[in-house]
């Protein structure tokens, strides 16, 4: 291998790391708030349209995966304000992704979980948006995110009002 493509390599471990570590922390810190706190959840009053449990592993998992394939792809771009800004977005909604599972399961607290939610999906739009002019691919990536948010949004105010 030449030192070119060697260089070449080494940046592409690199980039694909800083977008795999950030969402892995993300889904870890969620995963030690939502875990230990299922009993109490199992205790909540649900409405009719909510998924069974089992959903929610492979749906979370599948999204944190576009997550990173998505930061991947706008870290691969050369550095810009537009890139820059695209990043602080998306690394802004996965901290307020990791947040909500404490607001949520840890403090059992639909309440706060609401309280996240929203500004977290404000931001997932916002990222989107930055996202679109730069990368289509990076952009689409997030769309199921952005979905499922929007459903989890209606999901947390059914719970906290059936249980307020």
């Amino acid at each position: 291998m030449n030192e070119v493509s060697s260089g070449m390599t080494r940046r592409n471990v690199m980039l694909i790391a800083i977008a795999i570590v950030p969402v892995l922390v993300a889904l870890g810190l969620g995963q030690l708030a939502t875990f230990p706190n299922l009993p109490w959840h199992a205790g909540l009053i649900k409405p009719s349209f909510n998924p069974p449990n089992w959903i929610f592993g492979p749906v979370w998992t599948s999204l944190y995966a576009l997550m990173a394939f998505a930061a991947w792809r706008i870290l691969r771009l050369p550095p810009s304000p537009a890139r820059r800004a695209a990043l602080i977005l998306f690394y802004a909604q996965l901290a307020l992704n990791a947040a909500w599972s404490w607001m949520f399961f840890a403090a059992h607290s639909p309440v706060l979980g609401l309280i996240n939610i929203g500004p977290q999906f404000l931001l997932i739009l916002a990222t989107l948006n930055a996202f679109r002019p730069l990368d289509r691919y990076a952009t689409w990536a997030l769309v199921p995110l952005a979905a499922w948010v929007a459903f989890a949004s209606v999901l947390n105010y059914a719970i906290w009002s059936l249980n307020g």
